[in-house]
């Protein structure tokens, strides 16, 4: 059928939150800036929100912040029992949720129904109960987007709700067609669930690459740096996983007062015990260490106070090296986007990119959970050899638009679409 004849679906997002620059909310973007672009309309469901008002049900209950939500989840996390009135709670809110997902559905004309994470990790287990029961209810056509799932992480290990874990998270009913994003995830959901999934990678538009401009220029300047300092950017959150103290190590092993470790993100919602202990461990070493997220926005703007504020582009694109020495990580967005941005990267082997990433053949420093000297002199060449540094960084874009790119994500969501539908609509 040719796409010009062929009417758009509306699609329905659904999920906890979308807004601000978390991994989920980029990835719901991108999926449907893909169904856009084949006539595809999308609404979105969900807690938090910064998507058009004319096209979103907004929930308070559905965000993982939501007090009542956080009342629940610090009575069912470690510990095996839960109390009675728990129970009443999680499914009085879950029945409140369930309704107001038949509103959203009813009023947008909703045909195909996305879950972004919201069925695989408990942050928000009302909300994972009230999908699972309104697709069982209806038989909802329904994408589950498995982003994480709560058996890779140890803060849900001791938990009160086996039972709705295993009802809810994920479901397993004949209208869902699951969705991973690795390979491990993959494995154990057939494993534990015994349900089959769709691999969709995490993609970025290599088919559209970034436009060099002058805005990122006086990034350096901006944060009190010179013009001719050596940013070294760890450009996520600031959580123990994403192993920060490895990028100080590294700083500091290269033992050039040039050299400048800026982490572009705030520490979330896990406290900032740990930003703390990087900052001794910064001033012990003698590495310059900046935190700079009130300089990082979704949009260029100028502030209140009439600073510049850049994007996260910006950031990779005034940066020298990226350093990524995660402990673990769902997927690895920032890898992805350091190739994007033509940036060489030192990596942490985790588990997702020895099985989904390294085998592609791209050229990174690695490290095996430590540092040696052998991985700081490969920084080191990096760094100093500009015409080595280019070919690697030119070899990365090339392989990120073979395995990773838009084309990638158009080819699954057709079949994916075309299941639901009947109509290849991509």
């Amino acid at each position: 059928m040719n796409v010009t004849d062929t009417a758009g679906h509306n699609i329905g997002f659904v999920g906890t939150r979308f807004a601000g620059t978390d991994g989920v909310s980029l990835e719901a973007a991108k999926w449907a800036k893909v169904l856009w672009d084949y006539k595809h309309v999308s609404y979105w469901y969900g807690g938090k929100m910064d998507t058009d008002p004319d096209i979103t049900s907004l929930v308070p209950h559905a965000y993982f912040g939501h007090p009542d939500i956080q009342w629940i989840n610090r009575r069912i996390f470690g510990t095996t029992t839960r109390d009675p009135e728990v129970t009443r709670r999680i499914f009085a809110l879950a029945e409140y949720l369930k309704h107001t997902l038949y509103e959203f559905t009813r009023r947008f004309n909703i045909e195909v129904m996305i879950v972004q994470n919201a069925l695989c990790i408990p942050m928000n287990v009302p909300l994972g109960v009230a999908i699972t029961m309104f697709i069982a209810e209806t038989g909802f056509p329904t994408i589950a987007h498995h982003h994480d799932f709560y058996w890779e992480r140890d803060r849900f290990s001791v938990n009160g709700i086996n039972d709705i874990l295993s009802m809810a998270f994920p479901p397993t009913l004949p209208s869902i067609q699951h969705v991973t994003i690795n390979l491990p995830g993959q494995a154990d959901l057939s494993h534990r669930k015994g349900q089959s999934s769709i691999l969709v990678p995490n993609v970025l538009d290599f088919e559209d690459p970034p436009v060099n401009d002058d805005y990122p220029h006086s990034f350096k300047q901006d944060i009190g740096l010179t013009p001719d300092d050596i940013v070294i950017l760890q450009p996520t959150r600031v959580v123990p996983r994403k192993g920060i103290e490895h990028a100080i190590s590294l700083v500091n092993s290269l033992n050039n007062p040039k050299y400048k470790l800026v982490v572009t993100h705030e520490s979330g919602d896990e406290g900032d015990e740990y930003m703390h202990a990087l900052q001794e461990m910064a001033e012990r070493q003698n590495v310059d260490l900046r935190f700079v997220a009130d300089r990082v926005g979704e949009e260029r703007r100028i502030d209140r106070e009439g600073r510049k504020i850049y994007t996260l582009g910006d950031c990779y694109a005034a940066a020298d090296f990226i350093s990524y020495p995660s402990l673990y990580e769902g997927f690895g967005n920032a890898l992805i986007e350091a190739f994007y941005f033509k940036k060489p990267v030192l990596v942490n082997r985790y588990s997702i990119f020895v099985t989904d990433i390294e085998p592609k053949g791209f050229k990174v420093v690695t490290m095996d959970g430590y540092l040696t000297k052998d991985v700081v002199t490969q920084v080191r060449n990096l760094m100093e050899d500009e015409a080595y540094r280019q070919e690697v960084v030119e070899h990365n874009f090339e392989l990120g638009k073979r395995f990773f790119s838009y084309s990638v994500l158009k080819r699954k969501l057709r079949a994916l679409v075309t299941n639901f539908t009947g109509m290849d609509d991509l």
